[in-house]
């Protein structure tokens, strides 16, 4: 079975930076592929960042302002988020599934709340 447990949430000022972490057990880390999720309040959760076959990729929206990165030795993908926005303020979920596939594991979540 797989599990997500994300840390690293918090309140930060507009501008600030935050890094999420996602620890994975329960599949091949090094053969997963990982994702970061966000849902803000009264809106449909949407896609943030993502390593497919050890690439990553972002929503316009966060390019140039967050990373991801994973560290196949402790299992774990990192989310590094500068230059934060109110606009980001969500619940962050941590995804994971087989490489090539669709997420289909996900974490409880992180919330990350920006103030302006």
């Amino acid at each position: 079975q797989v599990q997500l447990v994300e840390s690293g949430g918090g309140l930060v000022r507009a501008g600030g930076s935050l890094r999420l972490s996602c620890a994975a057990s329960g599949r091949t880390f090094s053969r997963s592929d990982m994702g970061w999720f966000r849902q803000a309040p009264g809106k449909e959760r949407e896609f943030v960042a993502g390593i497919k076959w050890n690439i990553p990729y972002y929503r316009d929206s966060v390019k140039g302002r967050f990373t991801i990165s994973r560290d196949n030795a402790k299992n774990t993908v990192y989310l590094q988020m500068n230059s934060l926005k109110p606009e980001d303020t969500a619940v962050y979920y941590c995804a994971s599934g087989d490489q090539g596939a669709e997420y289909d594991s996900w974490g409880q979540g992180t919330q990350v709340i920006v103030s302006s």
